[in-house]
């Protein structure tokens, strides 16, 4: 399995292959993922996760989007908390994943050809919010 990984195998594929989840499969590989590097002295501290709350209709729209497997499993790991008649999901991700899930919605404020649907614009911006306000925290 590790030696896939190292090969170029997908934490996705590995898992579908062997009948097991991708948490197993990461955990299989954790000391191999990007994210896990040797400590360099002179190497800025990594970004320590943050959980924010995403509305559920921009992680729905998440969930079908192609995503890298750091971004997958931030979404795929985290607690669903009921709304009323929706939900949120609590995503524990560094401040840079949140960057990159938000750059993956953008299509919820609409497009040539494709109007935006006005709950999910105002849940992706509800998000933007989240993620541009824990920006603005680590900047002061």
């Amino acid at each position: 399995m590790r030696t896939a990984y190292l090969e170029g195998r997908s934490i996705a594929a590995l898992a579908r292959g062997h009948g097991v989840s991708r948490g197993a499969i990461r955990t299989a590989v954790t000391d191999l993922l990007p994210e896990h590097t040797a400590a360099d002295p002179g190497a800025p501290a990594p970004e320590p996760p943050v959980t924010l709350d995403m509305l559920g209709k921009v992680a729905d729209f998440l969930r079908a989007a192609e995503l890298d497997d750091v971004e997958r499993a931030a979404l795929d790991q985290d607690v669903t908390v009921r709304r009323g008649q929706g939900y949120t999901l609590r995503v524990s991700a560094t401040p840079a994943v949140h960057r990159q899930l938000l750059g993956h919605c953008q299509p919820l404020d609409g497009t040539q050809g494709a109007p935006a649907i006005p709950a999910q614009r105002k849940a992706r911006r509800e998000y933007e919010n989240r993620v541009n306000a824990l920006v603005a925290d680590t900047l002061h």
